[in-house]
């Protein structure tokens, strides 16, 4: 009897979930985040699921002296996933939810794989990648957003939470979504401290998230995770904290027009002229002893402290009685995290160094590397235009788009320009769509030396329910 009736269970459940999914799959702009199973009738206690992929198809331009598989390249094809991922999210009561995220992320034709993999066969490098945990938060709302009697917004709210978290403040792109980018992807520097004294940009620790009238406000306390590179030149800090000590983030930005949900962590790349928005925000991550540096062969610590500002613009608009919409998105980050500090890194790179090469040798190494965040400043911009429909039910829409960074950094006597261009082609809006990126990176071979500049083009596959 016990087995009929886990049967029965099972079937009703699937046959729920096949209804929810064949609704929300017919309409992207009544698609409402992802498959929700109700677990009373006010609808304030369900399960949701979202499920997302991101699938690279590429060719780069590697720097010079790379070796990619043993094989020395100048170019390179490859198709790899950017990013698969799950988010399940629970709300047990009206005040207590909790959300876990998890999947893989960077798996190329030869790397990304699990660990110790390497060579050929079963566990040859790139294959079977272990699934980790991004993020895994509880939080209690003690004072709600919505008045639970008259139904009417709140004026002041706030959350409490604890776990891995994503609510690290430093600018909107530190805490963006992976579902709608405005550009292709992340320009990754805005991930200050990734996998460097973070997991994946999250941290263990306690946060505060909420709202007075339109100023949304998020702030933590966290234990960064271990880092211990040992300084090898005088004056260069490195990731060394020792016995971590506590780092403290925030982020608050004022929302002149329409109000945004602050549910998740995860703040919308373009909303496609869903939404009429204009925010100016500002934050900071800072931790004491973050780093470390040679000081006449002794060694000294040094605070990391992180600055942003930044404004984000997404305004929908008419062309006769052709529906369109501006996005924008423009920060200035100022960054210290010791004398000197300078990082290097390239997404997805497919590259080693060549032993062989006798040439002149980028700075960053091989592969797709470029100098990606350091002590200094760093200035970015991105604007889309979304174009009019081709017909009235046409949910087939292009998406032109461009970026800009400039990036001043106290390692490199040369600042440095780089350049994103590209389009994403809407098939379902952001449930379904094709994007295309040029990207331009210099190529560094001495600080004050750049010779060039080395392209990547990329087509991105991504599928999100």
């Amino acid at each position: 009897m016990f087995r009929r009736f886990k049967k029965t269970i099972l079937c009703a459940v699937g046959a729920y979930c096949v209804g929810v999914l064949s609704v929300q799959g017919q309409n992207a702009p009544e698609y409402n985040g992802g498959l929700k199973i109700k677990l009373n009738d006010k609808e304030d206690y369900y399960v949701r699921f979202m499920f997302w992929n991101q699938i690279w198809a590429r060719h780069t331009e590697q720097n010079p002296g790379t070796l990619v598989n043993n094989t020395p390249q100048e170019r390179s094809f490859d198709i790899g996933a950017r990013r698969l991922r799950l988010l399940a999210m629970a709300q047990l009561s009206p005040r207590f939810m909790i959300m876990t995220h998890f999947g893989i992320n960077s798996q190329t034709f030869v790397g990304g794989g699990a660990a110790g993999s390497g060579g050929t066969g079963n566990y040859g490098a790139g294959k079977k990648p272990g699934m980790f945990f991004h993020d895994f938060t509880s939080e209690y709302t003690l004072f709600p957003a919505v008045n639970a009697l008259t139904g009417e917004k709140n004026t002041f709210s706030l959350t409490f939470g604890a776990g891995l978290h994503y609510w690290l403040g430093v600018s909107r792109l530190t805490m963006a979504s992976t579902t709608n980018f405005l550009t292709l992807d992340s320009p990754i520097f805005s991930f200050p401290t990734v996998d460097q004294s973070d997991q994946f940009v999250r941290m263990y620790g306690v946060y505060a998230k909420g709202k007075v009238d339109k100023l949304e406000y998020r702030l933590s306390v966290n234990k960064p995770f271990a880092t211990n590179l040992v300084p090898e030149q005088e004056n260069v800090a490195v990731d060394n904290n020792g016995v971590s000590k506590p780092s403290v983030a925030g982020y608050f930005e004022y929302q002149f027009l329409d109000q945004e949900s602050n549910t998740l962590p995860f703040k919308v790349g373009t909303y496609l002229g869903q939404k009429r928005m204009f925010n100016l925000g500002v934050g900071f991550y800072t931790q004491q002893d973050g780093t470390k540096s040679l000081q006449n062969d002794h060694l000294k610590s040094h605070d990391i402290a992180l600055l942003a500002g930044d404004v984000f613009i997404d305004l929908p608009f008419y062309l006769g009685s052709k529906e369109m919409a501006l996005t924008s998105y423009s920060g200035a980050y100022r960054y210290d995290f010791g004398p000197n500090y300078l990082r290097h890194s390239g997404t997805m790179n497919l590259g080693t160094a060549n032993p062989a090469y006798d040439g002149p040798r980028s700075i960053s190494g091989p592969g797709n590397a470029r100098p990606m965040q350091g002590t200094g400043d760093i200035y970015y911009s991105q604007a889309g235009l979304l174009l009019p429909r081709l017909g009235q039910q046409d949910k087939l829409r292009l998406q032109p788009f461009m970026a800009y960074t400039r990036k001043n950094l106290e390692a490199l006597e040369k600042g440095g320009n780089y350049w994103d261009f590209g389009s994403n082609l809407f098939i379902q809006q952001h449930n379904a769509k094709v994007s295309f990126q040029y990207s331009l990176r210099p190529n560094y071979l001495a600080t004050d030396q750049i010779d060039g500049n080395r392209g990547e083009f990329i087509v991105q596959f991504q599928t999100f329910l």
